[in-house]
């Protein structure tokens, strides 16, 4: 026999997706049974545009008051501009210019964005600190390597979101950055005992916590010193004993996405759902692809759980009161104006040159293909938005010689994005500039590797912004004031 109240108990822990423009039957029916709300994604077809993604997330309020999350970083991670790339430099540009009252605006104008199309509910800002040069999920998402400058603009991306309304979500808890490897595909390992993450990984967690933060994502991430050989999501150390006891943070706690194999692929989403709970999160994030059938299998996983004496009911209760705290908070919390021409003044200021690079009216803009990670996604990149007739290539397949044909006569712009992980870009690089000393190289990811003697341009991001102002370095593109990214 079911039992209404205990359903309604684990639908509150549930963040569900769903397919397409129109929120579906089984979406409003659970938000009527107590579900907290949904997760938007791109991929899923949820963002059809500014006006279609209003419409979609008036229509969730119309049957309860969801928590409606998405994950927009801005920079290379952006959902709200997947179709275009964002107007806005991501995180490691902001770390690199190291203004964190630029930071503030920035997240400030990129959650009045989301406010304006019914959003509340932010996955960012990162507080990561990106210390493994080949960390392949993390890179330009982290505000740096330094885990003060990394807490300054942790504060600073809270502030400003929270300022405009939008609940913000620090993360990957404990800390992402010390990885060489994506925990949608394994479990990730971070070898540092207990007070080298208390130097490093927590630093800015406890400055997101001091900043108010209203909520934490916890991360796919095994710290044998800390999880053994559970992920931290699943842990109850990381969770219950080192974020609520140590760091003393009281809100509500939101795991990563279930689907992701470093959490799930052993024991399956209803189990990892249990023991995510067991560890002390409140919000269970699905993934992007548990719908109608998926989201009644973890529910009923969570009550059986209870019944069998797995799981406490007062862990259901306790999660529930967390989230109500959550959406009491939004009720109340305040409003800003979007900024846009705050995106492309802080991308001309994180801008970074080596050398004199000197360009022609007509050059030859070559770029590097470089493979988005998971959390990216298929966004656009590159200077093709602002500069015509740009040659793209695969490391691979390129010939070097047919590119230097096509540029004689003419300036060489090479354009790559995380040059440093990918030895068949720097190979094709080497070989052009040996030929070309004269060209000019971007770099629109981590700025690890810079060949000897070349004029060289670090962006810290590949986005809208990133390209426009890189454009403006070399000229290809006149400055102009306010926002040019319309």
């Amino acid at each position: 026999m079911s039992d209404p109240s205990l359903e309604r108990l684990a639908n509150a822990t549930l963040l569900a997706p769903f397919p397409g423009a129109t929120p579906p039957r089984w979406v409003l029916e659970g938000l009527e049974r107590g579900m907290s709300g949904v997760t938007l994604f791109a991929i899923n077809g949820n963002v059809p545009g500014t006006a279609g993604l209003a419409g979609l997330t008036g229509e969730l309020r119309r049957y309860a008051d969801p928590l409606i999350s998405i994950d927009e970083e801005g920079g290379d991670v952006t959902r709200l501009a997947h179709d275009t790339g964002s107007p806005y430099p991501g995180s490691a540009a902001l770390g690199a210019l190291d203004d964190p009252a630029v930071t503030r605006r920035v997240y400030r104008s990129l959650g009045a964005e989301l406010r304006e199309v019914g959003v509340n509910l932010d996955f960012a800002p990162s507080a990561d600190v990106n210390t493994a040069d080949d960390n392949p999920i993390i890179g330009t998402r982290a505000f740096g390597s330094d885990p003060e400058t990394v807490a300054r603009h942790v504060a600073a991306a809270v502030a400003g979101l929270q300022e405009a309304g939008v609940a913000a979500c620090a993360k990957h808890f404990p800390g992402h950055g010390a990885t060489s490897q994506d925990s949608h595909l394994e479990i990730p390992t971070v070898d540092a005992d207990l007070p080298l993450l208390e130097r490093r990984e927590l630093v800015p967690f406890r400055a997101a916590i001091q900043a108010g933060v209203a909520s934490v994502m916890t991360g796919h991430l095994r710290v044998p010193a800390l999880t053994g050989d559970a992920p931290a999501t699943l842990s109850h150390a990381a969770v219950t004993g080192l974020l609520r006891g140590a760091l003393g943070y009281t809100g509500p706690v939101v795991t990563d996405a279930l689907d992701m194999r470093a959490a799930s692929d052993a024991i399956g989403i209803p189990e990892a759902s249990v023991r995510a709970l067991l560890a002390g999160s409140d919000l269970l994030c699905l993934g992007s692809k548990e719908f109608e059938d998926s989201v009644r299998a973890i529910r009923e996983h969570i009550v059986e759980a209870v019944r069998q004496g797995r799981l406490p009911g007062e862990r259901l209760e306790e999660a529930a009161e967390r989230v109500a705290g959550l959406k009491a908070w939004l009720a109340t919390a305040g409003s800003a104006e979007v900024d846009r021409a705050v995106g492309l003044e802080a991308a001309r200021r994180a801008v970074r040159v080596t050398g004199t690079p000197s360009v022609s009216s007509d050059p030859v803009v070559v770029e590097i293909q470089a493979p988005s990670n998971i959390a990216v996604g298929p966004v656009p990149w590159g200077f093709g938005p602002w500069v015509p007739g740009v040659v793209r290539v695969e490391a691979a397949d390129a010939d070097a010689r047919d590119l230097l044909e096509r540029a004689h006569g003419r300036s060489l712009v090479i354009v790559v994005r995380d040059a440093h992980r990918y030895p068949g870009h720097r190979g094709l690089v080497t070989a052009l500039l040996a030929a070309r000393p004269d060209a000019v190289l971007v770099e629109m990811g981590v700025p690890v590797w810079r060949p000897e003697g070349a004029a060289y341009v670090a962006t810290y991001g590949a986005t809208r912004a990133n390209a426009r102002a890189a454009a403006e370095v070399i000229g290809l593109l006149e400055p102009v004031s306010g926002d040019a990214l319309a």
